[in-house]
């Protein structure tokens, strides 16, 4: 991805203006996701494109991660190991689920 932003984006946009697009593309994917399984149905000329959202949000997410300087596949690893420590038997005596 950062090779990509150098040759075709020139640099980063702003940590604020990602934040802003990462914004942008959750209610693109939102409008996806209430049509698709939501009451909502698509309008003439819109598209079924939730691979296409999803990855729209993936990406300005791992911008802003590259530009904070986070690393997020150690930073999912933490979250995944604090989630099972607090949440490893709470779901499964979950009466709702």
């Amino acid at each position: 991805m950062d090779a990509w932003i150098r040759r075709y984006g020139v640099r980063y946009f702003s940590e604020l203006t990602n934040l802003a697009l990462l914004t942008e593309e959750v209610g693109e994917l939102a409008r996806v996701m209430a049509r698709r399984y939501g009451d909502q149905s698509f309008k003439a000329g819109e598209a079924d494109n939730l691979d296409e959202e999803l990855a729209d949000v993936l990406w300005v997410l791992l911008c802003i991660a590259n530009q904070t300087g986070v690393d997020l596949t150690q930073a999912f690893d933490r979250t995944l190991e604090k989630k099972t420590r607090r949440d490893s038997t709470r779901h499964l005596n979950n009466p709702k689920l």
